[in-house]
């Protein structure tokens, strides 16, 4: 008998890490399959590695490509580690290619962090897949309520955990130096002053603290894509500081949970690696000298207990959350898998004489056709499911067009400001002679 196979369909390093690790979670002796979807957050071999997780079969891929992929339609589970619309694009396009076939995977989808904006919008392009993971109790009754009264099926919605929860709970140690651990996010702040302040309080509590050792914990290399775009990297902006960034402060890579080994207190504005810290019990600051913003995604963390400014780092302080918040965010479960794993038996328990029903997505040309044709679109897919042609040159002439309109429009911009600071009153001043 052929050995059970998951496929995870991941299209970020980020997105992989939750795949890959909801895979271990859910089917731990199956083998693992990795489809990256190509496009500009495909995970290069770098962020692979950080990740930790190796696949046994790994293929890069259009979405398109996947609707006549044999090997995923013989898979026991499929994945879905990708954008709310390319989920809703492979399940209704996955959903006609398989129909009609005595066995179709199982298919997965969910959240790689935590759901502070646009939940509907995300939860109903995930719906029509056979488990819609929820990382907390809280999400598990919100998901739920929303699809019961939208006439989807609520109890796709599993409870479970994030899958990256884990490691060994924390102890203070004499061996090395106290280490507070800033966890950068790509795109929060998101401008440039913004993301140069934050480095230089970082910096400050350097020196303030020369027994510190304070590591600015990156998320990728310039260059590099993630799952949000980096305008302003902190490896660039350390050049630009003030004052030079003392012998304590540090950039580093690495996998997260092995940065949270040697760490003694945890900083971030709302990085999903608070809840990794909070997990552990490292002491963990959600930062407030931006404010606490929707827009900011610190808003989560109100209720935690652990909203902090770098002063109150500063002057020592180490936040730890509130017990009752904690668990109402699913920190701390010791089996938070058990639930998913016991429907996706009862789907398998269908057998052959029943199979799996077929895939319905929530959205269908009927109630949402405009709304659904551009995201299959978007995703490289017709109406009916099937690729649409590919231009010549696989699409990179639409990137470099869209990079030269982006250049010239930039361009254009400087021209007019130059045009209207500097050269119109010159012009003013002459014809006043």
């Amino acid at each position: 008998m052929p050995p059970r196979r998951v496929a995870v369909i991941a299209d970020s390093d980020t997105r992989w890490k939750w795949g890959a690790s909801v895979a271990r979670q859910i089917a731990p002796e199956h083998a693992l399959d990795a489809y990256f979807l190509r496009g500009r957050s495909t995970p290069t071999e770098r962020q692979l590695a950080e990740v930790g997780i190796e696949p046994d079969t790994r293929r890069e891929v259009r979405a398109a490509e996947l609707v006549d992929d044999e090997e995923l339609a013989n898979a026991d589970i499929v994945v879905l580690a990708v954008l709310g619309g390319t989920v809703l694009a492979l399940v209704h396009s996955l959903g006609i290619a398989w129909e009609g076939r005595p066995h179709r995977p199982v298919t997965v989808s969910g959240y790689v962090g935590v759901v502070y904006e646009k939940m509907v919008d995300g939860l109903l392009t995930r719906a029509g897949t056979d488990l819609v993971l929820a990382n907390s109790g809280h999400d598990t009754r919100r998901f739920r309520s929303v699809f019961a009264s939208v006439g989807a099926d609520p109890d796709s919605v599993v409870e479970c955990a994030l899958p990256f929860l884990g490691g060994a709970p924390y102890r203070p140690s004499s061996e090395r130096p106290f280490t507070v651990t800033f966890a950068a996010q790509p795109s929060v702040p998101k401008d440039r002053a913004s993301r140069l302040r934050l480095l230089e309080r970082a910096a400050a509590h350097a020196r303030l603290h020369p027994d510190r050792l304070v590591l600015v914990k990156l998320r990728s290399r310039p260059g590099e894509q993630t799952t949000h775009e980096e305008r302003d990297p902190y490896q660039k902006l350390v050049e630009i500081l003030a004052e030079p960034a003392p012998a304590n402060l540090q950039l580093v890579y690495g996998n997260m949970a092995e940065v949270l080994d040697r760490t003694d207190l945890l900083v971030t504005v709302s990085s999903t690696a608070a809840l990794e810290s909070m997990h552990r019990r490292i002491p963990t600051a959600i930062l407030t000298d931006f404010g606490v913003r929707e827009a900011h995604g610190n808003h989560y963390f109100v209720h935690s207990g652990c909203l902090a400014s770098w002063d109150d780092i500063d002057a020592g302080a180490l936040p730890q959350p509130d017990p009752e918040w904690a668990a109402a965010q699913g920190i701390g479960r010791s089996d938070p898998y058990t639930a998913a794993q016991a429907r996706i038996a009862a789907l398998r328990a269908t057998g052959p004489l029943q199979p799996l029903p077929p895939l319905r997505p929530y959205y269908t040309p009927q109630n949402a056709g405009i709304y659904l044709d551009g995201i299959l679109r978007n995703n490289g897919f017709d109406e009916q499911g099937r690729p649409l042609p590919v231009p010549l040159g696989g699409g990179g002439r639409g990137r470099v067009k869209k990079a030269v309109r982006s250049v010239a429009g930039r361009g254009a911009k400087k021209l007019y400001r130059v045009g209207h600071q500097r050269l119109a009153p010159a012009l003013r001043r002459w014809g006043s002679v």
